[in-house]
């Protein structure tokens, strides 16, 4: 064998090698069975440089209600949206027994690399290390941040519909908050939370606007309409066990932004609102009547949107998600008339858009939520005993709209 053949041979064992390697440590990675088991989208924009500092020397705690059990936990901490590293000198889980309260004997410290104070680097994500902690579905986590010094701006979920507090100094493993607490309805850096070894197969994101996010559900409730359809997952014998993950913003659109508080656009936070998330099988997609409505006002008049445009939206995320795997459920926006934003126009939209929806086949199935929740005596507006103002429904409207879920889809 020439020198040359030699060497072809032993690029070729290596390569094998390596392949054998790969595959072993791919299926020892499947095996691992990790979903995401709670999410958190941030409704902020990418920051000017000079943006106002959020937290000095202040703990944050907030809460998380997980949709799937396991034996183990990590959390994803982002500072996507500051505009310098992020120094979190302490981060602690534990259960939650009532409001800020803690069940002391839960209170577990969170690292990264091992370390229980680090650094985040200006728009990075992070992992946090795996930690032996089991958890059961629908359980409620407390996660407290301590931060240390000037945070700068902050990556941040507004309008949660779930209370957290703010207190001064490091309060990580406080069962109860000092005076001078704050009250607020934010959800801070935390963006998900992935289990490990437990019964669910997969995750199903749930992907709107603040139809999705819950807008208008009691506080601290859980009954958006992705908590019934959780609830529901369980409750039904023969199918797989799933995860929810909830990535809805309130304000939303497919194709533009304009208020900072309502998020990127939904085509440019795609990859890190769904496809980061952990072992998605599918997504039910319910966003688009901001693109219609917002259109009104003026300062949004020259992001007006035609109904094909938006539907064009929505390819792009079928497209995206099936070179990934995932089946997409697409869902029929409900009705909106009497909603300050309502026009004749946008109505006619909103029609074309759920006929596609409905007629063109291009999703893996379809979800009918205007039917859900329409007033019989006029389909153009939701039922009088759903809302308080003509565009989002209140928590009996979002058990309607997870009770007409044929669960058929995810079998």
């Amino acid at each position: 064998m020439t020198t040359q053949n030699r060497f072809k041979r032993l690029v070729q064992l290596s390569l094998a090698a390596l392949m054998l390697v790969t595959a072993t440590l791919s299926l020892a990675q499947n095996d691992e069975r990790v979903v995401t088991a709670w999410t958190m989208s941030p409704s902020s924009l990418p920051p000017a440089a000079d943006a106002e500092d959020a937290f000095n020397n202040q703990t944050i705690r907030q809460t998380a209600r997980l949709s799937a059990g396991g034996e183990r936990i990590r959390l994803r901490i982002s500072n996507q949206h500051g505009n310098k590293p992020l120094r979190i000198g302490a981060l602690t889980v534990a259960r939650q027994l009532e409001g800020s309260a803690l069940d002391m004997d839960s209170v577990k410290p969170v690292t990264v690399n091992g370390q229980s104070s680090f650094t985040i680097p200006r728009g990075a994500v992070i992992f946090t290390d795996v930690i032996d902690y089991p958890v059961s579905a629908f359980e409620i986590l407390s996660l407290s941040i301590y931060l240390p010094e000037r945070s700068g701006s902050a990556t941040v979920h507004r309008l949660a519909m779930q209370n957290a507090w703010v207190s001064p100094g490091n309060t990580t493993d406080a069962q109860d908050l000092p005076p001078g607490t704050q009250l607020i309805d934010f959800t801070y850096y935390v963006t998900a939370i992935d289990v490990f070894d437990g019964e669910a197969d997969s995750t199903i994101v749930t992907l709107g606007d603040s139809i999705t996010d819950g807008y208008d559900s009691s506080v601290d409730a859980h009954k958006r309409w992705p908590d019934f359809f959780a609830q529901r997952l369980r409750s039904q014998p023969g199918l797989p066990r799933y995860a929810v993950a909830n990535a809805g913003i309130s304000g939303n659109r497919v194709l533009h932004e304009l208020n900072p508080n309502f998020g990127e656009n939904l085509l440019a936070r795609f990859e890190r609102d769904v496809l980061a998330l952990s072992n998605v099988s599918h997504i039910i997609l319910l966003e688009g009547i901001n693109d219609i409505g917002m259109s009104v006002n003026a300062a949004a008049q020259h992001q007006t949107v035609s109904a094909e445009q938006i539907i064009n939206g929505y390819r792009q995320v079928i497209a995206r998600a099936k070179a990934r795997g995932i089946k997409v459920i697409g869902a029929t926006l409900t009705p909106f008339e009497g909603a300050a934003y309502f026009h004749e126009e946008g109505e006619s939209k909103r029609q074309m858009v759920n006929n596609w929806i409905r007629t063109s086949g291009e999703f893996d199935g379809v979800i009918d939520f205007e039917r859900a929740v329409q007033d019989p005596a006029n389909p153009r507006r939701l039922r009088a005993d759903f809302t308080m103002d003509n565009l989002h429904p209140n928590d009996a409207g979002y058990e309607a709209m997870a009770n007409v879920i044929d669960l058929n889809l995810f079998r």
